[in-house]
């Protein structure tokens, strides 16, 4: 029967399943993979309608739906688990890799992968493995020493000059955190490799650690203002080694401000706690070390701007109201109105009231000097001139005494003295005269002679003081010191006699 436009169904002239050969018909039944799955899946969850599994996680993550992902396993099975995002909520504490747990939830498949797993509805810690137990006793012990006092966290700085980042030189890490960087706001950075993984990871993370912050100011090397200590993800046993007690206490010593970025997200090893900020990812250390600087730009710019306009409004508000003032102010002519006019009238009041006030002292002046009486003042003024005349002779007649008393007194004293000064000056003269005495007498040709010398004399007692004086005189006197002899000379061609 045809219904509208439709066509009936024509074969073409050569089908094309002409010549398959279909298969023998039996009595098994056929099922579709779905099918397979399904029955499987009932089976198992019929079987094992709910379950308590012990065991250690492993893998175990959350996914970016708050599903979590992971196994739980012994030491000789391993049973895949999920936990939805709502039983996830009801967890009292942070399940991590090699945590040992108690899952409780139903079995069932996942048809997708063929797999078979557990739907975790509750789970409860029932002990920690041997590595997270050493952890959890050495993070007790330093939080025991104060090593993760929130006190002890120092600010960072908001714009570091130089950024020191510990890390593996040829891992992802390094070239994350220095686009990040450049992305954000370039900044000096110094790179301490070390190796983040293995027995010699520990030492070398805290020698660089310490290393940054031996660096003395100023020197050839800047100094860091900031330290990133960064590696990427794994498991317990990759983490380790920031896990040690030596790098722990070497975050903790820092002077330098630090942030650990270790591990992704999910992942926390004990220098978390010891840094002064965690970062969840590498990633995410770069972008908290540095703002961006195009946002710093325009915050700047926006504040610039909004100061203009805030100045600007300020200045238009200030002139308004001192225009609106100014209009309520009446005029300067009518505020000077009324003292203009009061100080017209005081100059007209002012020589009237001059006269008045020398009139009224005038009067004063001529009542004052009619009260006196010529009499009264020429009595006083004789008795003045009495009293005056008497007190000029009394001063006359004491100084006359005082000073004849001081004659007599004089006189006494130098009777005294007289005696005294005569007697002092007379032995004063008697041996400056005995002094003179002895130097005329030291000085005298006496003395001369008496040391061997002679004097020759001429007639007459004239001393001859050369020899061409001594030969023109005929008789010459030689004085000795005991006595004189006479001595004859000869002319001077006849030589000396003598």
């Amino acid at each position: 029967m045809k219904t509208g436009g439709e066509r009936p169904f024509t074969p073409p002239p050569i089908w094309p399943y002409d010549g398959i050969v279909t298969e023998t018909p039996t009595n098994t039944p056929e099922y579709s993979v779905s099918e397979i799955a399904g029955a499987l899946k009932r089976t198992v969850e019929t079987a094992f309608g709910q379950v308590r599994v012990r065991g250690e996680l492993s893998g175990f993550r959350r996914h970016t739906s708050g599903h979590w992902y992971g196994a739980i396993k012994d030491e000789r099975a391993v049973i895949d688990l999920v936990m939805f995002k709502g039983s996830a909520a009801t967890l009292v504490f942070r399940p991590e890799d090699g945590m040992e747990v108690i899952a409780i939830g139903k079995l069932t498949t996942y048809p997708g992968r063929s797999k078979y797993q557990i739907v975790v509805e509750r789970m409860e810690p029932a002990g920690i493995g041997a590595l997270l137990a050493q952890i959890e006793a050495r993070r007790l012990k330093l939080a025991a020493e104060g090593l993760f006092d929130a006190a002890r966290k120092r600010p960072l700085p908001h714009i570091p000059q130089v950024i020191g980042i510990v890390t593996s030189p040829t891992g992802a890490v390094i070239r994350d955190i220095l686009h990040r960087l450049a992305d954000r706001f370039p900044r000096h950075v110094l790179v301490w490799p070390v190796a983040v993984q293995g027995e010699a990871a520990a030492a070398q993370v805290t020698a660089a650690i310490r290393g940054f912050n031996a660096i003395a100011p100023g020197g050839k090397v800047p100094r860091p203002d900031l330290i990133i200590v960064a590696r990427g993800g794994g498991s317990i046993e990759d983490l380790a080694a920031f896990n040690e007690e030596s790098v722990v206490r070497a975050a903790a010593e820092s002077v330098i401000p630090l942030i650990s970025a270790v591990g992704h997200e999910t992942d926390t090893t004990l220098i978390d706690f010891a840094s002064d900020w965690r970062a969840p990812t590498p990633t995410a250390a770069a972008e908290r070390a540095v703002p961006v600087r195009a946002d710093l730009r325009a915050a700047v710019a926006m504040q610039g701007a909004r100061l203009d306009a805030a100045v600007s409004r300020a200045l238009a508000q200030g002139r308004e109201r001192a225009e609106s003032g100014g209009r309520r102010l009446p005029s300067p002519r009518s505020l000077l109105a009324l003292p203009s006019q009061r100080a017209d009238d005081l100059a007209d009041r002012l020589p009237r009231a001059l006269r008045a006030t020398a009139i009224f002292w005038r009067g004063r002046a001529e009542r004052a000097s009619a009260a006196l009486r010529p009499p009264l003042i020429v009595a006083r003024r004789d008795k003045a001139r009495t009293a005056f005349a008497a007190a000029d002779t009394a001063l006359d007649r004491a100084a006359v005494a005082a000073v004849t008393r001081e004659r007599a007194r004089l006189a006494t004293g130098a009777a005294r003295l007289r005696p005294y000064l005569v007697a002092n000056a007379g032995a004063r003269a008697r041996a400056r005269l005995d002094q003179a005495g002895r130097l005329l007498g030291s000085l005298g040709p006496d003395q001369v002679l008496a040391r061997g010398y002679a004097l020759v004399l001429a007639p007459g007692g004239k001393l001859v003081a050369s020899a061409a004086a001594a030969n023109i005189e005929p008789l010459l006197t030689i004085r000795f010191a005991d006595g004189e002899t006479p001595v004859t000379t000869g002319t001077p061609k006849q030589g000396r006699l003598f």
